[in-house]
Formats: structure tokens, sequence, C-alpha cells
């Protein structure tokens, strides 16, 4: 597993507070060429979280609820994967696999299709997409992976 992080701009600041100009911070996010880019499943820009926020008494969904969801998932996963030893997650899925247990509706694949087409994604990324729309549906416990799986899993590409 790789996780890597990323300064938004050269001076470390988002994007309207940098002084950098708008022609130097593209530079700096085009530094990472697209292959290696292309092998990360998951972008995630992460803002600063407001003071508001931060000292609220509101609180999201728990993290042992979400460590249940997180196992129930791999238990699907487990159960879906049984019959074959290599494949232990859904990351690990060839293209058989991928074909079988990742179809999409015509209007899920049409949605699919501009998007790959206006974030000009390669057919690496669409299988990273796909791989990612069906542990999002796991996560839910769904079945079959649905429009709205396929939408948050091409969000979580935003570097693309």
């Amino acid at each position: 597993m790789l996780v890597a992080t990323m300064n938004p701009t050269p001076d470390a600041k988002m994007p309207r507070e940098s002084r950098g100009s708008p022609r130097k911070i593209q530079n700096y996010l085009g530094s990472i060429s697209g292959p290696p880019l292309d092998r990360i499943d998951l972008h995630v820009e992460v803002p600063a979280v407001p003071f508001q926020e931060i000292t609220s008494e509101c609180t999201g969904e728990t993290s042992a609820r979400i460590r249940e969801r997180v196992i129930a998932a791999r238990l699907r996963q487990h159960e879906r994967f049984a019959s074959k030893p290599r494949i232990t997650c859904n990351a690990r899925m060839g293209s058989r696999e991928r074909k079988a247990y990742c179809a999409l509706a015509s209007d899920t694949m049409d949605m699919l299709k501009a998007a790959m087409s206006d974030m000009r994604l390669s057919a690496r990324a669409y299988d990273r997409v796909l791989k990612v729309a069906r542990t999002i549906a796991d996560l839910v416990g769904s079945e079959g992976i649905l429009t709205d799986h396929v939408m948050e899993a091409v969000q979580l590409r935003s570097l693309d």
C-alpha cells in the first residue's frame, strides 16, 4: 500500500491563498507525471478544516462503525473470491473478474464513458475506477455497482 501526500501549491498554501501564478501552480501540479499518478487508486484533496467545524459538537460516523463496514466489505470480497486464492480483494481482480463483478447498467456505463472522455482517463484509470466503485458498493452493502458508486469513484481521481 502506498500513501502519499503533496502540497497543493509550491508554497504549500491553498491555490486562492498562494502567491504563485496560476501557471506556476499548474506546472507544480504537473510535476508528477501521468504513469505513476495513474497507478494510485485514490486521489483525495483534503482542504483545511474551518475552526467552526473543529470545535463543533456534531460528530460524523464513528470509527467503530466505519470499521464494521470495512470488515463487512472485506468479508463480501473474501466470499466473492473464495475459489480464487490469489485474489484477496477487489484491487487484485484481473480483467476476467472485473468483467464478472463490475458489470454496469447502460446508463451508468454512458456516464462513465463521458467522465473518461472529459477527464481524459487512461485504460488503467478505467480499471481502477471500476475496482474502486466495486469497493464502494461493497462498503454500502450493494450487490451491484450503481451510478452513485461510479460517480464517487470518478471523483476520487481528481488529480487526473
